[in-house]
This record gives C-alpha cells, sequence and structure tokens, in this order.
C-alpha cells in the first residue's frame, strides 16, 4: 500500500531529532516534493499523534514558530523547543546551530 503524502511527511517529522528542527521546506524535500511546504503545514496541523510526530521541531526558514502551532500556539511551540534545548535570537530559533542537518537521499 502506498503511503500518502500526510504520512511521509510525519515519518520525515519523527527522525528530527530532540534539540534540532527543520524548516517546511526541507521535511518537503526529504518526504519527495521539495514544493510541498505548505502542505507540512497542513499535515502538521492534522498530526493525529503529537506525542510521537514532534511537529513543535518545524519551523519556518528564518526559524520563526508559527503563531498557528495546532498544540497551544506559538508561545508553546516555542516552549517546547525551548524544553529541548534550542536557544532563540530575537526570538527566533539560532538555525546556524539548530537546523537539522540530515542529507537529503
Amino acid at each position: 500500500m502506498a503511503q500518502s503524502t500526510f504520512e511521509k511527511i510525519y515519518e520525515v517529522v519523527k527522525q528530527i531529532p530532540c534539540g534540532q528542527v527543520a524548516t517546511y521546506g526541507q521535511v518537503a524535500a526529504i518526504a519527495g516534493n521539495k514544493r510541498w511546504a505548505r502542505v507540512v503545514g497542513y499535515a502538521l496541523h492534522a498530526n493525529p499523534d503529537p506525542d510521537n510526530i514532534p511537529c513543535h521541531r518545524v519551523v519556518n526558514k528564518e526559524g520563526r514558530v508559527s503563531e498557528a502551532f495546532a498544540f497551544g500556539g506559538g508561545n508553546r511551540q516555542m516552549e517546547l523547543l525551548k524544553a529541548e534545548g534550542v536557544e532563540f535570537v530575537d526570538g527566533n530559533v539560532d538555525m546556524t546551530r539548530y537546523q537539522w542537518e540530515r542529507p537529503l537521499y
């Protein structure tokens, strides 16, 4: 049975290590289509299993959290990331230090 687009996205998000973040575009590219960045947002908003699919580890390319974070808003996303040791500079994740560096393959 073929995986749905959302399932592919969830599989990528599950791989993001604790204390690191990925961008919507990065998740989209790894899931199979670099143009799915907006679809990644939809998938994360519909996350059926937030305990096992760490959608709080996905931010925009500037490192900004989502104000529409489905599980408590932007402040909650920031709290979850800070609890994992992720640091912020001027309200954004320090992407040079915390962006996941998974190779695209």
